[in-house]
């Protein structure tokens, strides 16, 4: 392809619109998108508020513009209210394409999360067809005939028996085939593009139904090519898509394919921090197993009592294990702050039990309380370096740490970067990596203490 075209999709001058503008919802997947698109060579920033013009001015020539949101963690009639104006927002960028980010495990529930009503939103904001392009391969997440796959340490699972998915404590998987999962949440159409009509450039286009829904089905870097292409290719009259990170990957697959971005090469990390902390808010297995890892190699693990948020005691508990973080640094050790070691832990069944039909609202008290824990060990610690694993947490955690945007640094696992914070207080330039709870190698924490980059 030509010059002009390839200086499109690089660093490209203040005013030029974006390729992507999307909506996360929940800020771990959506910082997933920034990262897919900064490490292919397209700068991009993560806004975790909505942007006025003069913060969307800071960022001058992005080729990717994304706002996170805890719409996972919402009822249809929060979404209802919120959707509209965000996706009116990302509009405004004049982006050529606008996403809805969901979970690669697809997270979701027609009461909480719901992605069919984002679709029913952004459908009738946008019109055209709606591609739910959700698998990524990269991430070891899969799509074929309509069912959806996801690998562990211990092979790859189809959904509704992936170890961590069927025990999700909000949204439990029971269903593999993504269009029957999304069908429980919205009255639209949905239809699967299978790999077979996929790799045929008519017949994907013709899977293209106005007012429709289809999913599309992902095995292989070729795949990844067709599906980039059909979306970019289409993009005038279906402008709106939903799906993981696996659509930044397609588009930088097929823009890699057309030469409009250099191949793949590995990313340098950013050395060892000078201190660190981590909280963690997650009961997934996968986290329990990098807690047990780090506090085998150094980590110091801190119990923060999540009971406490049921009550008054909750400001007791911050001062201590705050004062218990603090210990650690003293004694040059990393303060791992989490509230629960995995799903069996009694921990979770005693708050639980505590938090009665209040769980919602409790599970928020103990983000903000992770995040307030966190901000004291960093401007009292002087540490230069955080983690946060658990999608929600992490959200709650950005909001109380005044951390209102996000650019990429260094890579870990995909979806997992070390970023760079962004923020009008003293958290600025803080290198902070945020984690879903199920993602992530055994020795992630370690990982990212010794500053991320390919391995």
């Amino acid at each position: 392809m030509g010059q002009v075209q390839t200086e499109i999709f690089g660093q490209g001058a203040p005013g030029e619109s974006p390729i992507l503008a999307w909506l996360g919802d929940d800020f771990t997947g959506a910082a997933a998108v920034m990262e897919a698109l900064a490490f292919a060579g397209l700068p991009s920033v993560l806004f975790l508020s909505p942007p006025d013009a003069e913060r969307l001015a800071a960022f001058p020539g992005v080729r990717g513009i994304g706002i996170a949101s805890l719409a996972r963690t919402y009822s249809p009639a929060w979404m209802d209210q919120h959707l509209p104006p965000l996706f009116d927002t990302l509009a405004a960028t004049g982006a050529g394409l606008v996403q809805y980010k969901v979970c690669s495990t697809l997270d979701s529930a027609p009461h909480i999360g719901s992605i069919g009503r984002a679709m029913e939103i952004g459908a009738a904001r946008f019109g055209g067809a709606v591609p739910v392009l959700v698998a990524a391969p990269q991430m070891r997440r899969y799509q074929a005939f309509g069912q959806l796959f996801a690998g562990t340490d211990a092979g790859v699972f189809r959904l509704d028996r992936h170890p961590v998915m069927a025990r999700h404590p909000v949204t439990p998987m029971g269903e593999a085939d993504v269009a029957r999962h999304l069908a429980a949440q919205t009255g639209m159409a949905l239809t699967c593009l299978d790999l077979e009509r996929l790799a045929d450039a008519k017949l994907a286009a013709a899977a293209l139904v106005p007012g429709q829904g289809v999913t599309i089905d992902q095995m292989s870097a070729a795949d990844q090519v067709a599906a980039g292409r059909l979306l970019w290719e289409h993009r005038e009259t279906n402008r709106f898509v939903v799906g993981s990170q696996g659509t930044a990957y397609a588009l930088v697959a097929y823009f890699r394919a057309q030469g409009l971005l250099p191949p793949e090469s590995p990313v340098p990390g950013i050395g060892r921090a000078r201190g660190m902390a981590v909280v963690s808010g997650s009961v997934s297995p996968v986290a329990a197993d990098q807690i047990a890892w780090a506090c085998a190699n150094g980590f110091e693990g801190i119990t923060l009592d999540a009971t406490a948020a049921c009550g008054d005691g909750l400001l007791a508990a911050e001062g201590a294990t705050i004062a218990a973080g603090l210990d650690a640094l003293d004694r040059g050790q990393v303060p791992l702050i989490y509230t629960a070691a995995g799903p069996d832990d009694p921990a979770v069944a005693r708050l639980r039990a505590a938090a009665g039909d209040r769980l919602t609202a409790v599970n928020e008290r103990i983000g903000r309380a992770l995040g307030r824990i966190l901000g004291a060990l960093i401007e009292r610690g002087g540490l230069d370096r955080a983690v946060v694993s658990g999608g929600d947490t992490s959200g709650h955690v950005c909001q109380v740490l005044g951390i209102d945007a996000l650019t990429a640094l260094a890579p870990t696992i995909p979806g997992a970067a070390i970023c760079r914070a962004h923020a009008r207080g003293s958290m600025d330039g803080l290198a902070l990596a945020l984690k879903g709870g199920q993602m992530g190698s055994i020795d992630y924490f370690g990982w990212v203490l010794d500053g991320g980059g390919a391995r």
